[in-house]
């Protein structure tokens, strides 16, 4: 996400082209390789995983007798174009694109568009710092339509499973919708007990998920073996010589076979690079490619089918293939909602999105967390989407731009990552991402063809939510402005409390501060109403740093000033949230004794009026007051007892 300003700016020090061994690998080449491959296939690959539900019946899909407007005829030599497209798109996208290339940019193991975009050095010239800008505009809005692909994952995944009971018996129909929202609904309950317990369960049902769908598919790859020509590209080009434009709007849906690409550069840190590569060449490639090719080889042999995928199932075998596909879909609806977790997280960190509450819903691993109002949010969006939409063939037309205009930004972040920080030349850098670019763009534009058919959803919750992390930024900085303008030097208040010392009380004050200079303003206006000072005065300021996590070694410096004044200087990478009271306690190491019984933190409120001069627009600063009003108190983020916490108000006119 963008604007990537305070805590991204710094380049890594590490060179690019000398990729050291990420610490989530040497952690995970100690254990076996089996149980990580597993594990990802749960989390990594559920989403991808779960496309044959409504890829391939998207591309010949037919509404009151007519083939519709994104879609072509059954016929064998559309049959074997759209399964070229699929073949060619899994295999440039998926193993080229993000297991060859992307998932070599990792930010100390860790990957996603924050990762990737910290690795973009900050240039000194004006001209470098306005195209990294740009940059950085550009890969906040792709973190923005993340959100979109986490509301409609669940709702399209888990409405097709379901769906297959119609195939069953008529008679299920009207149970589809009530079932579909039921379990959305019981999905996003469970979620504030954490994954830990259902998580070690994720791999193995993935798997007798993936041996399924190869299963089914490969008796009709042997009754109609011609399929497998589709693997020569020439297919691919026939295919849109014949149908024009059409052809082309038939990439809107040949684009849900590639959902959940995002996902192997995103949960890199938890599995390492090998054990997803190996996944997918071992198991997900292959089930994919006998699942899709089956049911091409079923529609020459039968033509059209509403639904190809429950086609293949024997009747006998419905009930529990219905069953299977649902817990499927879950697991990959889950692995979205965790990443919209962690993605918001790292957005509060690195101060584009407001405080909300974050719980660690595991003692052993950091990674896993709970936060309530997003949860809240996407399981309305969800099961409104549903009531909405009632079917996934209208879902699957709002499925796909956010996640090919996710996919392209992140092929032009990488762009600027191998020139500037690997020092690739632009000849050696623009072929490779060209090809990249070249199945982007023509996805996304493909795409845009359905916005009015519900691509407009995902398009403007994107949008929403860029304007609200673009704004809360800009707003944090014109706070940081207009304190910087009123900041008296420490060395000034010292010399000024030398001359008139107050009365000093036992214990400690800890008055926290976003800059790590100067003279916090809630401890002037502390001194000018209360006229008193405790013996020990901490000056806390917490820092995002350019780092996925910060080493425990690297995270405290504390400077003595003298006359019982210390400044305490903590930094948390993006996929960290600060507890103050824990980082006191480590602050001992560093020769600052905080007692907890005696110790009181002082945080300002601030009460905005938008009637100053600032040149951020009245609407925007109405905005920023609103959310500043709403988010969660820093007392809560920063796991300060609330007891012990003063807090004093100041108006501000931005």
């Amino acid at each position: 996400m963008p604007g990537l300003g305070g805590g991204m700016r710094h380049a890594m020090a590490t060179p690019m082209n000398a990729t050291p061994v990420p610490a989530a690998d040497a952690a995970h080449l100690k254990g076996k390789l089996g149980v990580l491959m597993v594990a990802a296939l749960g989390i990594v690959y559920g989403d991808i995983g779960t496309s044959p539900l409504y890829a391939i019946k998207e591309c010949f899909k037919m509404k009151d007798g007519l083939v519709t407007e994104h879609a072509v005829a059954v016929t064998h030599g559309n049959v074997l174009g759209v399964l070229s497209l699929v073949f060619w798109s899994l295999t440039v996208v998926i193993a080229v694109k993000y297991l060859g290339w992307i998932m070599r940019a990792d930010n100390k193991g860790e990957g996603g568009i924050f990762a990737l975009l910290a690795l973009i050095p900050q240039g000194t010239d004006q001209r470098v710092s306005r195209v990294r800008n740009g940059v950085v505009l550009a890969a906040l809005f792709g973190a923005a339509l993340l959100y979109g692909d986490g509301v409609i994952t669940p709702a399209i995944s888990v409405l097709s499973a379901v769906e297959g009971l119609e195939v069953a018996t008529s008679a299920a129909r009207p149970l589809i919708l009530p079932i579909t929202v039921g379990v959305l609904l019981a999905l996003f309950a469970v979620q504030r007990r954490g994954t830990a317990g259902i998580g070690a369960v994720f791999g193995p049902v993935t798997a007798v998920w993936f041996l399924a769908i190869a299963a089914l598919g490969l008796p009709y790859i042997v009754r109609h073996p011609e399929v497998l020509a589709a693997v020569n590209p020439r297919y691919a080009i026939d295919f849109f010589t014949a149908n024009g434009q059409r052809g082309f709007a038939v990439l809107g849906s040949v684009v849900l076979c590639i959902t959940g690409g995002e996902a192997l550069y995103a949960d890199m840190g938890h599995f390492g690079r090998r054990p997803i590569r190996i996944t997918w060449y071992a198991i997900v490639f292959p089930a994919l490619l006998l699942n899709y090719f089956g049911q091409g080889a079923y529609l020459l042999e039968v033509g059209h089918h509403a639904r190809p995928f429950w086609a293949l199932v024997p009747e006998v075998l419905i009930y529990p293939m219905v069953i299977l596909a649902t817990a499927a879909t879950v697991i990959a609806s889950q692995a979205l909602i965790s990443g919209a977790f962690s993605l918001t997280r790292q957005a509060v960190q690195l101060g584009y999105f407001p405080r909300v509450t974050i719980i660690h819903t595991s003692s052993k691993n950091e990674g896993q967390i709970y936060i309530p109002e997003v949860n809240k949010a996407l399981a309305v969006a969800c099961v409104l989407l549903v009531i909405a939409f009632r079917e996934s063939d209208a879902l699957a037309a709002a499925y796909g731009i956010a996640v090919t205009g996710t996919m392209g930004i992140t092929s032009i972040v990488y762009y600027f990552v191998v020139t500037r920080r690997w020092g690739w030349a632009w000849w050696k850098a623009l072929p490779l991402v060209a090809l990249f670019l070249s199945f982007d763009v023509a996805f996304f534009g493909a795409n845009l063809l359905k916005f009015l058919d519900g691509g407009w959803f995902p398009m403007a919750l994107a949008v929403a939510i860029f304007v609200l992390m673009t704004t809360w930024k800009r707003g944090r900085q014109l706070l940081g402005i207009r304190f910087a303008q009123t900041v008296v030097p420490l060395e000034s208040l010292l010399e000024d409390l030398d001359a008139n010392p107050p009365y000093r009380v036992r214990g400690t004050a800890v008055f926290m501060s976003g800059s790590a200079a100067g003279t916090p303003p809630v401890l002037l206006h502390h001194l000018k109403h209360n006229q008193v000072l405790h013996r020990q005065v901490v000056l806390l300021s917490i820092l995002p740093a350019d780092l996925p996590s910060v080493p425990k070694d690297e995270r405290i410096v504390v400077q003595d000033h003298g006359r019982g004044f210390y400044r305490l200087i903590a930094k948390f990478g993006f996929m960290e949230t600060p507890n103050v009271p824990q980082l006191l306690l480590e602050a001992r190491e560093h020769g600052l004794v905080c007692e907890p019984s005696t110790t009181s933190y002082y945080l300002g409120r601030e009460t905005l009026l938008t009637g100053g001069k600032s040149k951020m627009s009245r609407w925007r600063k109405a905005l920023f007051a609103f959310v500043s009003r709403n988010a969660l108190p820093a007392t809560s983020y920063f796991a300060i007892p609330p007891g012990r916490v003063v807090e004093l108000g100041m108006q501000v006119d931005l």
